[in-house]
C-alpha cells in the first residue's frame, strides 16, 4: 500500500513537472488585417512568397477551419481579446454600420470585458499591442482612455486606435461614399475630411501621440522595431505581444524595398512585406533562444475583402482559395482564416488539423498556460487548443458555432460528435453576386438586413465535408436527413439565445458618429491637429509602461 501511494505520489510529481514545463510560456499573436487564407504558401499559394509564415506551418501546426468570430474587424478582434461572441458585449451592431469608422466615437470595448491581457498581467506578464487596435478608446471626454488599450490590460501600446482607411490616404478613393448612411456621410461633409486622415501613432508609458496624420512611409518597419525591442527588454521574464498588422487593409502601402516586387501588385507587396516582419520576429526569438519558451500564434481578423477595387481599377482585395465569398460575409472565404501555432517542443511540427477551431479559442488557452484562472462569472466562448494541438483529443470541443451579421444571427455551424460531417445553415445570405466587382449593392461591404439579404425558409444547408465551398445547397429530397439536422441547429440556438443578456450597444449611431470633444489632437491648433515627432531626429527617451 505505501509502495502503491509513493508510485502515486512519483506520477503527480513526474505531472507536475511536465506541465511545469510548459506553463508560463511567452506569447507572441500575430494578427493580419483582411488576409486571405489563400494568400499564404503554406495554404496553397503558389504566386506569393510567404516563406516565414509557411516556416510557422511547417516547423508547427496549421489549423484548417479556423473560424473567425466575425467578418468584420470591431467584432471579431473584441472576440478575440475575450473568448466571447461579440454579441456579449455590446460590440456587433444593429445599425448599418459594424466598425467604429472614426477616433472620436464613444464606442468600445467595456471596461466590464476582461481580455486575456489583463489576467496574464494579473500573473505578471509584461503585455504589449503594437499596431490596430479598432476597439475604441474615450467615453466622455477626450482623455478618459476608457477604451483605450492601457484600460484592457496593456502595459505598453504603439500603434492606431482606429484601422486604416481609404480616407487617410490621399487619392486612394472614400469608403464612406459607398452605401453608408447619409448621416454618416453628411457628418464627413460637415467636419472635413482632414478629421478621417488623423489616424495617429501613440507611443505609450505617457499617452503622446507622435504623429499625426499618419505617416505610411516605412510603417511596417516602425511596428516591428518596436515589436523586437518589446522582445529585447523581457527576455528574462514572461511577456504577452499582440504585432496587429495594418496589412492588407485599405488603403493598401509597402515600403520601397517591397514595392513593385510580389506578382499580385500592391497588395502581394503587402503581404510579402508582412511576411518579411513575420521572419523578424521568429530571428529575434531564435536569438534570444526563447523559441522553446515562447508560443507564436498567426492569423488575421477575417477573410479578404474580395470587392475591393482601388480608385484606378486595381484588385486591392485578396484570395480567400476555394471559399464562397469574402469579409462582411459568413460564407467560408469571410471567416475561414489562417490558425498557425509554432511551440518548438511542446506542439508537433508539421501537424495538420481539419477541425473546427474558433479565435475565440486563444482566450482560455493562453490563459490556461499562464496559469490563471478563467472567470466564472461569465460564459467563455471558446475553448482550450491545447489538448487538441498535443494530440490529447482528436475532436474539437466545438459541437456548434454560432456566426453572426453584425448584431444578426446569420449561420449556424454543427460538427456531431463522432461524426465526419459539418453541417452549416444560413437563416439569409447577402445579396453577394461573386461575378459583379461591385459586390453587394454597389456597397464597400455586404450588410445584414432589409433589401441587402435574402431570407431562407426552410434555412439552406450545406454539409462542408462534402461541399466546402458551398455551391450546392441540400434539400429534402437529395439530403435524407435534412429536416433532422434543422431541428438539431434549431434547439442549439434557441440554447444559445437563452444565454444572451441584454447589454449596452456599443455601435450604436450615438456611439458611433463622430464627436469634436473626443478627437485627440498632438497641436493646440485643433483644426490642423498636426505633429510629427516620430521623424524628428535626437527624441528624448520616453519611458516605458
Amino acid at each position: 500500500m505505501r509502495l502503491l501511494s509513493f508510485l502515486i505520489i512519483c506520477q503527480c510529481a513526474i505531472k507536475s513537472l511536465s506541465s511545469h514545463s510548459a506553463s508560463n510560456p511567452n506569447v507572441i499573436l500575430l494578427m493580419a488585417d483582411d488576409l486571405g487564407i489563400g494568400d499564404l504558401g503554406c495554404y496553397g499559394n503558389r504566386t506569393l512568397r510567404t516563406p516565414n509564415i509557411d516556416r510557422l506551418a511547417k516547423e508547427g501546426v496549421t489549423l484548417t477551419q479556423h473560424i473567425a468570430a466575425s467578418p468584420l474587424c470591431t467584432p471579431s478582434r473584441a472576440a478575440f481579446l475575450t473568448g466571447r461572441y461579440p454579441i456579449r458585449s455590446g460590440m456587433a451592431a444593429y445599425s448599418r454600420v459594424g466598425v467604429f469608422l472614426f477616433s472620436a466615437s464613444s464606442g468600445g470595448l467595456p471596461s466590464e470585458e476582461i481580455t486575456f491581457s489583463k489576467l496574464l498581467k494579473q500573473r505578471g506578464y509584461s503585455t504589449a499591442l503594437i499596431g490596430k487596435w479598432h476597439l475604441g478608446m474615450n467615453c466622455e471626454s477626450s482623455n478618459d482612455f476608457c477604451h483605450h488599450p492601457l484600460s484592457h490590460g496593456f502595459d505598453y501600446f504603439y500603434g492606431l486606435t482606429m484601422t486604416n482607411l481609404r480616407d487617410c490616404k490621399l487619392g486612394q478613393g472614400s469608403v464612406f461614399l459607398k452605401g453608408t448612411e447619409k448621416s454618416i456621410v453628411t457628418s464627413i461633409q460637415i467636419f472635413g475630411i482632414t478629421l478621417l486622415s488623423l489616424a495617429t501613432v501613440h507611443f505609450i508609458g505617457f499617452l503622446k501621440i507622435i504623429q499625426q496624420p499618419l505617416s505610411y512611409e516605412n510603417l511596417t518597419q516602425r511596428l516591428t522595431k518596436e515589436a523586437v525591442q518589446f522582445i529585447g527588454r523581457n527576455t528574462d521574464a514572461p511577456f504577452l505581444l499582440i504585432l496587429s498588422y495594418l496589412h492588407v487593409h485599405t488603403a493598401l502601402y509597402a515600403s520601397k524595398n517591397f514595392i513593385g516586387k510580389s506578382k499580385h501588385g500592391l497588395y502581394g507587396d503587402a503581404v510579402e512585406e508582412m511576411d518579411w516582419s513575420v521572419g523578424r520576429i521568429l530571428d529575434v526569438l531564435e536569438k534570444s533562444n526563447l523559441n522553446n519558451k515562447t508560443l507564436v500564434y498567426f492569423t488575421s481578423d477575417q477573410g479578404a475583402h474580395v470587392e475591393e477595387i482601388s480608385s484606378s481599377g486595381e484588385v486591392h482585395g485578396g484570395y480567400n482559395g476555394i471559399y464562397k465569398g469574402g469579409k462582411s460575409m459568413n460564407w467560408e472565404g469571410g471567416i475561414r482564416v489562417p490558425g498557425l501555432l509554432l511551440w518548438p517542443g511542446v506542439i508537433q511540427a508539421g501537424t495538420y488539423i481539419d477541425e473546427p477551431t474558433s479565435n475565440m479559442d486563444i482566450f482560455p488557452t493562453v490563459i490556461k498556460l499562464a496559469g490563471a484562472q478563467l472567470p466564472c462569472d461569465r460564459i467563455i466562448d471558446g475553448h482550450d487548443l491545447m489538448p487538441l494541438l498535443q494530440g490529447k483529443i482528436i475532436q474539437s470541443k466545438h459541437e456548434f458555432l454560432f456566426h453572426y451579421c453584425n448584431a444578426y444571427l446569420n449561420a449556424v455551424r454543427w460538427h456531431p460528435r463522432n461524426s465526419e460531417s459539418i453541417w452549416k445553415v444560413f437563416f439569409f445570405t447577402p445579396n453577394f453576386n461573386p461575378e459583379d466587382s461591385n459586390g453587394c449593392h454597389d456597397s464597400h461591404v455586404c450588410f445584414c438586413y432589409g433589401s441587402f439579404i435574402t431570407r431562407h425558409d426552410p434555412p439552406l444547408l450545406f454539409d462542408l465535408s462534402r461541399d466546402p465551398e458551398e455551391k450546392v445547397p441540400l434539400t429534402p429530397e437529395t439530403e435524407s436527413r435534412f429536416y433532422e439536422v434543422l431541428h438539431v441547429i434549431l434547439r442549439a440556438v434557441d440554447n444559445h439565445t437563452k444565454s444572451l443578456h441584454a447589454v449596452p450597444d456599443q455601435l450604436s449611431w450615438d456611439n458611433l458618429l463622430w464627436k469634436p470633444w473626443l478627437q485627440p489632437c498632438c497641436s493646440s491648433l485643433f483644426q490642423s491637429c498636426y505633429c510629427d515627432y516620430e521623424s524628428e531626429e535626437n527624441l528624448p527617451e520616453m519611458p516605458f509602461g
